[in-house]
């Protein structure tokens, strides 16, 4: 079986660091947060790029039937959002 020599080293890198920690999830997080904030890189942040569920982004739409009647029966207001972000 082929093995990918670069996944190996991650693989083993991030058992080392499980293991230092006692596989400790919370402790594990807690020290690659403050790895990244350490670095000095910039960390891109895309929690902006989530459905934004603010009523005043959404608008009310008449949706008919398939058959193009239009019956009130088969008509129906739903709302649709947009997320600007």
């Amino acid at each position: 079986m082929w093995q990918d020599e670069i996944l190996e080293e991650i693989y083993r890198i991030r058992e080392e660091h499980a293991k230092s920690f006692n596989y400790d999830f919370d402790a594990m997080f807690a020290d690659l947060q403050r790895r990244e904030a350490a670095s000095g890189r910039q960390v891109v942040n895309l929690s902006s790029k989530r459905r934004n569920n603010d009523p005043k982004h959404e608008k009310k739409v008449k949706v008919g039937s398939m058959k193009g009647e239009d019956d009130d029966e088969e008509n129906q207001t739903v709302r649709c959002s947009r997320s600007y972000g």
